[in-house]
């Protein structure tokens, strides 16, 4: 077990106690965290679970696939920082990950 805090576009924090093994998706789902739509459910076929990954998290979160780069195409206000937060797996390392959501997914 570790946390993952998620920003609202507005500010608002959620620290939420996520599983390891999990993805940051499902640990938002699994607790109702707003902005995190996940209208596909995880398959990475949506982008409604974009997430800006905090820049001290970047690196650790590991690049963005190829599909999930195509994916991000389609999402609105797409930053350097853009992941789907489907497709980043919750690990010991990520314990204290921050991550915010676009003002389009509130």
């Amino acid at each position: 077990m570790g946390t993952i805090t998620y920003i609202e576009f507005d500010g608002t924090e959620h620290e939420v106690e996520a599983k390891v093994g999990v993805s940051v998706m499902d640990n938002a789902i699994r607790v109702d965290v707003p902005g995190i739509d996940a209208d596909c459910g995880g398959a990475c076929s949506c982008a409604t679970c974009q997430v800006y990954v905090e820049p001290e998290w970047f690196t650790k979160t590991g690049p963005a696939t190829p599909r999930e780069r195509s994916m991000l195409d389609f999402a609105d206000n797409v930053q350097e920082n853009s992941r789907l937060s489907c497709q980043i797996l919750f690990t010991e390392e990520l314990d204290g990950l921050r991550v915010r959501m676009p003002e389009s997914q509130r």
